[in-house]
């Protein structure tokens, strides 16, 4: 009996060491706004609190450090709501959820606030090309089930010029062909069984994502073209320019609606508040 805890904590331990190793790639990837330490004292966390987690990492420690990485380079603390680290058939598997979708887009520093809400079948939801914003009103306190199943989602952000983004709408079959995507979507503990208006709304976000800027990419152009007018004015700069920290930069293309202030926030949902096995994909 004492062999095997020795065995099992030499394990442990041994598999913390791998996170450790990867202090310098995570420092290279990681975003600024975090330090490799820090992360990899999260990453060691999560696997000390979670036995499910780590018993598939001593089983499968590649997928681990696949998803570690992953993390690292979208800039989430892992097992978060925003990045989940999941046990799957003796493997690890690293899940985004929408709430680190919407954090990467907040972080861009071009989005003042973001909406992203589901429609249900007994809600009052509208909108037309033109309208500042979708009319979305609903019972208040009403329940999930006196307001009837899922039939839509929409997101849209209030950008910090003052105009809004396009406005992402998908309806039940747009979402279903997304869900099919999923080999594991079936399952019982898949997220889609577990939290799907969650799912819903992680659909809506990476569309989204499309039409306003998500990446660091927009801050250094920004200080880029200050930089540019600043030497064409005779200034000296004001600032240099930010390191790159993404690969994949998207452009923002946006509404220049004027209108009241955005409704503004994360959409309400039932996100544990801990990551668990099964988080969002």
């Amino acid at each position: 009996m004492t062999q095997t805890v020795s065995n099992a904590v030499a394990q442990r331990d041994k598999l913390y060491g791998l996170v450790e190793s990867y202090k310098d790639t995570y420092e290279g990837i990681l975003p600024s706004h975090m330090t490799a330490e820090a992360f990899v004292r999260l990453a060691q966390g999560v696997l000390r609190r979670n036995d499910d987690l780590a018993h598939a990492a001593m089983s499968n420690p590649l997928s681990l450090t696949a998803a570690l990485l992953d993390c690292a380079r979208l800039g989430h603390e892992p097992g978060t709501p925003a990045y989940y680290l999941v046990a799957i058939k003796g493997s690890i598997e690293g899940w985004e959820g929408y709430r680190g979708v919407i954090e990467r887009i907040y972080r861009a520093g071009a989005v003042q606030s973001v909406r992203a809400a589901v429609v249900r079948q007994k809600d009052f939801y509208d909108y037309e090309e033109g309208m500042p914003r979708p009319v979305h009103r609903f019972e208040r306190f009403a329940s999930a089930e006196q307001r009837g199943r899922l039939v839509g989602v929409y997101a849209f952000a209030e950008m910090r010029g003052g105009g809004i983004s396009r406005v992402v709408e998908m309806g039940r079959d747009e979402v279903m062909r997304h869900k099919e995507m999923n080999r594991s979507s079936d399952r019982a503990d898949s997220p889609w069984q577990k939290w799907e208006e969650s799912m819903w709304l992680k659909c809506a976000a990476h569309e989204l994502e499309k039409w306003v800027p998500s990446s660091s990419e927009y801050r250094r152009e920004e200080l880029r073209a200050q930089a540019a007018a600043e030497r064409a004015a005779g200034a000296p700069a004001s600032g240099s320019p930010i390191p790159p920290q993404r690969g994949d930069v998207l452009d923002g293309v946006l509404v220049d609606v004027p209108g009241p202030d955005a409704a503004g926030g994360f959409a309400e949902d039932e996100w544990p508040e801990t990551a668990q096995p099964g988080g969002d994909r």
